[in-house]
């Protein structure tokens, strides 16, 4: 089985691959992980998946659009925080803190999920930020702060919380103004579309819900 995921997902459905594999003997669960735009159009353009768990609606659009999947379902909500390295030579505080241009900062590209929150957040806050870089995936953006190549970036909390203690997160009012609903489908015609069901019946599950709880999203 093939599971197309937004890369905020990586560290919590592996973890809910291994126990799917663990109950369902000779059950394999790979996973594709990446930028929820570049997931959706691959899956357009024919690649094969079971099932696409994107980080918000409108990537999932694009292949419910293409009758490609079935009825999502949210199961999770995610939140930005401005991440920083470990010790924040730039000193930022607060979102405004962004806006210098002395201030290097990453954001994910706007067509992607974490860019299109990030873009929203910043438009409630009347702010505009002119990054050094726009990356693909919200992995790669906190990389960046990881390596120290900027001095802060906009990322979800998840992500801050999964790097532990590579970089500090700063928590600030307009993410609650740019939350991502993350929906779940099976798709269409997925090669293995019993096992497909059984995952996404695993992911909406209480069990599910407390891995990904853990890991900082918020039930939706």
């Amino acid at each position: 089985m093939t599971v197309f995921a937004a890369a905020s997902l990586t560290g919590t459905f592996t973890e809910l691959g291994k126990v799917f594999e663990a109950a369902h003997p000779g059950t394999s669960v790979r996973f594709n992980f990446g930028s929820s735009a570049t997931l959706a159009q691959q899956i357009v353009q024919g690649a094969p998946a079971d099932v696409f768990a994107a980080a918000s609606p409108a990537t999932m659009k694009t292949v419910t659009d293409a009758s490609l999947a079935g009825s999502p379902a949210t199961f999770v909500r995610n939140k930005l925080q401005i991440a920083v390295p470990a010790d924040d030579l730039a000193h930022i505080d607060e979102l405004k803190d962004l806006t210098d241009p002395k201030v290097k900062v990453a954001l994910c590209a706007e067509q992607v999920p974490c860019g299109a929150a990030a873009a929203k957040a910043l438009d409630a806050a009347g702010l505009q930020v002119k990054p050094v870089t726009l990356e693909q995936d919200v992995k790669a953006t906190l990389t960046k702060v990881e390596l120290g190549e900027v001095d802060a970036a906009l990322v979800y909390k998840t992500d801050v919380i999964a790097s532990a203690g590579k970089v500090r997160g700063i928590a600030f009012p307009e993410a609650d103004q740019a939350v991502n609903d993350y929906p779940i489908a099976t798709i269409t015609e997925a090669p293995a579309g019993d096992a497909a069901r059984r995952f996404v019946d695993l992911v909406l599950s209480q069990q599910g819900k407390d891995v990904l709880t853990k890991a900082g999203f918020e039930a939706p």
